[in-house]
């Protein structure tokens, strides 16, 4: 064994230097492998062999580069590339099959959060009930939308035409959602960093005005596109576009084309020029802010932006757009929401009475008159702010009725913007003096005349003592000077010598239907009742002694002109005053303007008869007066019943009574009052001086009826069953009058 090795040679490992093709060492091919250890590896001898392999490598660099395999490493590289570039369209297109289907699920979603597309319709436009005064002018407009629904056939084309222009260019050509406009508005909201742009089309904005909120999600996005797709598949491209311009908002509480035509223009939509078309087009982009009411400037510059798009989009000429942009668009003066306002409610609640819920569209005829009711609101604010300061008053009401209780005109409140409260019709105060026009008819039925005597004296009723404005006293006077001079202490005697009960049934057949108390203060008007009721009330003295029925409505017709109602005459309407007595009262209350507490009041040419009326403490200032033609009725006071500044029913009211009633008698003939012809006092002289009215001073509560015994001065005795009719004397001083035999 020895042997054999000593037989041997010994041979030493040596490292080939034969170039390698292709040869290169890694690091994972190093005896350390690719990190760590030493950098030296050692032969048995422990003899270092570094030196070596460096020159090795140092042979293999330039045999790779000179290797005639080199196109194949380069191959093989574009390979790796190709296989890079592949695997990234593979993931691409995993990535967009997995947006796809996530996509169709999140659509799928919203579509079940939609009722059933097979069950959609148009939802039912709310009624607009449009108001007419009587010469057939539009006065206002109630309901939700506050306008009719407009036929895009009866508009002129460039209106329709404008709000393509600017809201959706490529309108006729999408399917409801329109790509490039969504791509546009990413790219300008992106570029923006804010958002500034929807990319919303006409009839995604219609779905979303229609069927979904207001709200700004993706949710409610993806159901709007839906809902858009919906209508393009149901509806034509008119038929949608009808649908956007009487639904869509223009700010100002105008809902659709007419309404703000009317509320901004004071037109019909169908009279539009092209500047105000372009104008409510540039609305609809920001209502509230660019409302023409309140930021005109801001509307014009809109305008101008919409014609631009006009032009552009070959809608209108150069010239046609010159002519518009020389004439803006303004607002109209008369445009105003709050006219008529208070009449305007009091016909919704007619209507309502009269027909029930109003379910579609209706035209309302009524019995207003446009001048007499601009007369009145004017009248009404420009009195209080001159003098409503110097007397304490803060809010009033007015109404103006024809013969036949046709309601001419009617206020509710100085100011229908800041209180829609009608103090014309649900507030209830106390007449005061003005209730005493019935007192005195009733002792007029029980045999007095106007000549008759009482005594104007202190009252003493169980410690209610009535006194007269002056607190002094006339001793025998006729019921003509006491009426005209309103004289508390003769009021309440006759009162008391017909009976509070009949004074109660008098007033309530003329036409009173609040709640009356019937008892002594009765006399002073101590009972509350309405302005629309007392005025009603007087009715008869003007109208020769027939009882009416105040009225607003006159007509009311459907959208498609059928007749749903027409004003007529109730069959209770009868002779409440026979002409004996109405004569007398005429003459008696004609006095009143002439010589008495309304003698301010001023009718130029005109017979005129009235009374006024201060409640107690100075709380309430009434003026109800009449020619032969119109009765008219004034209130003035505060809403928290608190007194004025001794503000009387000869003062304010009848100067705003005179201005009303003027306009309301402008060009008509004078008429004489039935039965003051039999006076000579058709047209008389107004004496000097000025007798102010009588508010009703109290010393205590009045008593109960029936507990009171008759003051000195009265005769007979206080009642409540009728009385017996007339005594012949009261005829006998009727023809005296007439044929001037006393």
């Amino acid at each position: 064994m020895a042997g054999r090795r000593q037989g041997r040679e010994r041979r030493e490992p040596v490292l080939d230097t034969t170039p390698m093709s292709g040869l290169r060492l890694s690091p994972e091919d190093r005896a350390a492998g690719p990190s760590g250890g030493s950098r030296f590896s050692r032969n048995a001898g422990g003899e270092a062999f570094s030196d070596h392999f460096d020159e090795a490598e140092d042979d293999l660099i330039p045999a790779r580069r000179k290797s005639p395999n080199r196109r194949q490493g380069r191959g093989a590289s574009r390979a790796r590339r190709r296989f890079g570039v592949g695997r990234l369209f593979y993931w691409l297109v995993v990535l967009a099959i997995w947006g796809g289907i996530g996509a169709a699920g999140l659509v799928a979603y919203e579509v079940t959060q939609l009722p059933p597309i097979q069950n959609l319709a148009i939802p039912e436009r709310p009624p607009t009930v449009t108001i007419l005064a009587a010469d057939g002018s539009t006065i206002a407009t109630r309901g939700d939308m506050r306008g009719a629904a407009v036929p895009i056939k009866a508009l002129p084309a460039y209106l329709p035409q404008a709000f393509v222009a600017i809201e959706d260019r490529r309108f006729y050509g999408h399917f409801g959602v329109d790509p490039l406009g969504l791509a546009r508005a990413m790219v300008t909201n992106l570029t923006s960093g804010r958002l500034r742009e929807g990319g919303s089309t006409l009839t995604q904005q219609l779905a979303k005005n229609l069927f979904l909120t207001q709200e700004r999600t993706l949710s409610r996005k993806i159901q709007e596109a839906i809902l858009a797709i919906w209508l393009e598949r149901k509806y034509s491209k008119n038929e949608i576009l009808e649908l956007y311009i009487n639904r869509v908002y223009f700010g100002a509480g105008a809902y659709g084309v007419e309404a703000a035509a009317q509320r901004y223009f004071g037109k019909p939509a169908k009279q539009v020029t092209l500047a105000e078309a372009a104008m409510l087009a540039g609305l609809v982009k920001s209502p509230s802010t660019l409302a023409p009411t309140r930021n005109l400037k801001g509307a014009q510059d809109r305008a101008e932006i919409v014609l631009a798009a006009m032009r552009e989009a070959g809608f209108i000429t150069a010239e046609a757009q010159k002519t518009a942009l020389a004439r803006p668009a303004t607002v109209a003066k008369t445009a105003s929401s709050t006219f008529a306002g208070y009449a305007a409610d009091w016909v919704m609640d007619e209507l309502g009475r009269l027909l029930g819920p109003v379910e579609h569209d209706a035209v309302v005829q009524t019995t207003l008159d446009r001048a007499v009711q601009a007369s009145a609101e004017k009248g009404l604010a420009d009195v209080l702010a001159k003098s409503g300061g110097k007397y304490g008053v803060e809010q009033g009401a007015v109404v103006v009725m024809d013969m036949t209780g046709g309601v001419r005109a009617l206020v509710g409140g100085r100011s229908y913007e800041e209180s829609q409260f009608n103090r014309a019709i649900t507030a209830k105060r106390q007449p005061g003096s003005a209730f005493k026009a019935f007192v005195y008819l009733a002792a007029l039925e029980r045999g007095l005349t106007p000549d008759s005597i009482r005594e104007d004296a202190p009252v003493n009723l169980k410690g209610w003592k009535p006194e007269n404005y002056s607190r002094e006293y006339r001793g025998p006077v006729s019921l003509t000077t006491a009426l005209s001079l309103s004289l508390n202490t003769v009021a309440v005697r006759l009162a008391l010598e017909v009976g509070p009960a009949e004074v109660v049934k008098t007033a309530q057949r003329l036409g009173i239907a609040s709640k009356l108390d019937p008892n002594p203060s009765i006399a002073l008007g101590t009972s509350e009742v309405s302005l629309l009721e007392l005025v009603g009330a007087y009715a008869p003295f003007a109208d020769g002694g027939t009882s009416v029925t105040p009225h607003v409505i006159q007509q009311v017709k459907d959208s498609k002109g059928k007749v749903l109602y027409a004003y007529a005459a109730p069959a209770g309407s009868q002779q409440v005053v026979a002409p004996p007595h109405l004569a007398m009262m005429n003459h008696m209350l004609q006095e009143t303007v002439i010589s008495g507490t309304a003698k301010r009041a001023d009718l130029p040419g005109w017979p005129i008869a009235g009374k006024t009326g201060t409640s107690q403490d100075w709380r309430d200032a009434w003026f109800v007066g009449y020619s032969g033609r119109y009765i008219a009725g004034v209130w003035l006071g505060n809403d928290d019943a608190s007194p004025t500044k001794k503000a009387s029913g000869g003062t304010l009211p009848v100067d705003i009574w005179s201005r009303v009633m003027k306009t309301a008698h402008e060009g008509l003939p004078p008429v004489v009052l039935p039965g003051t012809s039999a006076y000579g006092t058709a047209v008389a002289e107004r004496a000097p001086g000025e007798a102010p009215d009588e508010p009703a001073f109290t010393g205590g509560p009045a008593p109960a009826q029936g507990s009171y015994p008759l003051p000195p001065g009265t005769v007979g005795a206080g009642r409540s069953t009728p009385a017996a009719a007339p005594s012949p004397g009261l005829d006998d001083w009727l023809m005296d009058k007439l044929f001037g035999k006393s």
